[in-house]
């Protein structure tokens, strides 16, 4: 196999070996996401039977206001499928309680403790602190509610025939759902209930400690050690998680990924990170597993909702922009170190430190080039998130600010995050077709992380030792932990199909609403977090100073996202209002 020590690189070509399936990271990464989908799914399918019952009640009740007409989205078809929403597998008790077993901590304002404990007293006095806001806002909804009903009887009445009556109609339902958002938001305010958290977390700490500990045993390291390590590992997550829950924080975009490598990178180049706590510094380990769980939440069905156009900007644009940036940063800039080079183009032109984390996998790059990558995507992506709603408001045409402003931000925000709070600025619409567009982007980690694998074994590393490789070799460079999450995502879209099909559309109550959102979300972002952590603690500032030598990195980065933002606005323009204007009219 290849391995790496430091900048030389030794090809060793063995055999393939059937233990490599229980001592190898990435294997354990793809058993370990999967264990967690298969306890999803022996957790929430045998209520398939309850949630079909409800959703066939929905539909009697709502689906012939919601076919009135396929000239615009009716008021009955948001009911409906509001109403659909609502049925989510993950309710069940058992849903709950894994809820509140992975509990992060809650957000706060001004004490701290508000993260982890809050009296009866203290939760009633938020809610009717909020609650003037929410009957505001319920009272705002209900009027265009009423606005909408009658522009919808309007155009009801000309028997949907007549395009200024249909068009009005639609503009009033879409202030209507806008409305809608802005209430609910505000009503998750009046809802808070009295928590103590610290039990939940020592027992998810715990939990997470044997989880992994497993898999780090079968493969060679200590038990007692690597738990002993991860306590502090964890600890340092759930800091991360305060800091990031705090009001102001939030309202800025600076999520946990930017506390967890801040505060590991404070430890590591101050006091130093702990000797005993080391074994438990493992980015590939957390991350691989997480990303098999994120695999399971992209659903080709969810994806296709939004067509073709939604497809080729994120399809299109994103292997485009890699490529050019990644020749830029060659040619232009005259990158030193082209794995730097490859990482910063995952991370900018994909999804941010996801895809990051899988390329510099691929290409086994230092670990001080990955935290660089992940750094300047932190940075970047808490600008864009609140300046590009802004620019879209300033500039944009109010008829195209929703479909094409979600869809600029949702091919060149990195963060998923990021993009769905960008989105919720402007409207419902607009964070639908942002998230929408962002999932699709995701699809693309694996086919990134594969494709780098192939070019760096083959070429890269052949030019570096002089040494040509077999396919034998490529296989073993090849991070298996992308097998994981293609595999997930494929399966996971068949069931959901399979399910879809049954009355009602069980889809997205069994897999979205259940296995997705009810088990693998609850836990990824904990292995995410962790992930970070481990890149903090990992990383010294010295070495990182040396790849920043010149400012290149942020030059690549700038210039590859400043092409990303010009070329997806083009083409999500073109895409969404000249070659298929039908299905922007249906949005």
């Amino acid at each position: 196999m290849a391995e790496k020590k430091d900048s030389q690189i030794v090809v060793d070509v063995g055999k393939w070996e059937w233990s490599e399936l229980w001592k190898k990271e990435d294997w354990w990464a793809v058993w370990l996401g999967f264990f967690i989908l298969l306890m999803g799914v022996v957790i929430y399918f045998p209520h398939s039977s309850d949630m079909n019952t409800k959703l066939a009640e929905i539909e009697g009740k709502y689906l012939a206001d919601a076919q009135k007409t396929d000239k615009f989205r009716t008021i009955g078809w948001y009911q409906l499928n509001d109403a659909k929403k609502g049925v989510k597998a993950k309710n069940i008790d058992s849903g709950k309680w894994l809820s509140t077993f992975s509990k992060k901590p809650h957000g706060w304002k001004t004490n701290p403790v508000d993260a982890f404990i809050m009296s009866k007293d203290t939760a009633d006095a938020k809610n009717a602190a909020a609650l003037p806001k929410y009957e505001t806002a319920k009272a705002v909804e209900e009027e265009t509610f009423a606005a909408a009903q009658v522009a919808e009887a309007a155009a009801e009445a000309a028997d949907f025939n007549d395009q200024a009556l249909n068009e009005a109609a639609k503009a009033s339902i879409a202030d209507w759902r806008d409305a809608w958002l802005k209430s609910s938001k505000a009503k998750s305010k009046t809802k808070a209930k009295p928590y103590n958290q610290i039990v939940w977390l020592i027992f998810l700490g715990i939990c997470f400690a044997v989880f992994f500990g497993i898999g780090m045993t079968a493969m060679g390291m200590s038990f007692k050690e690597f738990v002993i390590g991860f306590s502090f590992v964890f600890l340092i997550a759930v800091v991360a998680y305060i800091a990031s829950s705090q009001a102001t924080m939030k309202a800025y975009g600076v999520g946990y990924a930017f506390w967890a490598i801040l505060f590991g990178m404070l430890i590591s180049n101050t006091v130093g990170t702990p000797e005993w706590a080391k074994p438990a510094v493992q980015t590939e380990y957390y991350i691989k597993t997480g990303l098999v769980l994120l695999g399971a939440g992209i659903l080709f069905e969810k994806i296709i909702t939004i067509g073709t156009a939604g497809i080729f900007v994120a399809w299109v644009v994103t292997p485009t922009v890699w490529l050019v940036t990644y020749w830029f940063g060659q040619r232009i800039v005259q990158m030193p170190s082209k794995r730097l080079n490859a990482t910063i183009c995952s991370d900018m032109s994909v999804c941010g430190v996801s895809a990051a984390i899988a390329t510099a996998a691929a290409c086994k790059a230092k670990k001080e080039e990955l935290t660089l990558a992940v750094g300047l995507s932190l940075v970047f992506t808490s600008i864009m998130m609140i300046v590009m709603p802004a620019i879209i408001k300033a500039t944009f045409p109010v008829d195209k600010q929703l479909i094409l402003g979600g869809a600029w931000m949702g091919g060149t925000i990195d963060a998923t995050g990021a993009v769905a709070a960008a989105g919720a600025f402007l409207g419902e619409k607009a964070l639908y077709v942002a998230a929408t567009i962002k999932m699709i982007q995701n699809v693309l980690i694996g086919v990134i992380a594969f494709c780098v694998a192939i070019y760096f074994t083959s070429r890269v590393e052949v030019e570096e030792t002089g040494r040509k490789v077999g396919a034998i070799e490529i296989w073993y460079r090849f991070p298996k932990f992308v097998l994981g999450f293609i595999s997930a995502s494929i399966i996971f879209s068949l069931l959901y199909t399979s399910f879809n099909n049954q009355i009602g559309g069980l889809g997205p109550a069994m897999i979205d609403q259940g296995v997705v959102k009810g088990m693998g979300d609850l836990f990824r972002g904990w292995f995410f977090c962790l992930s970070f952590v481990s890149i903090g603690l990992a990383t010294n500032f010295r070495e990182l100073k040396e790849h920043f030598v010149g400012g290149k990195p942020l030059i690549l980065y700038a210039f590859g996202q400043s092409f990303n933002l010009c070329l997806t606005l083009i083409v999500a323009y073109i895409m969404f209002y000249i070659v298929f204007p039908e299905l922007t009219a249906t949005i």
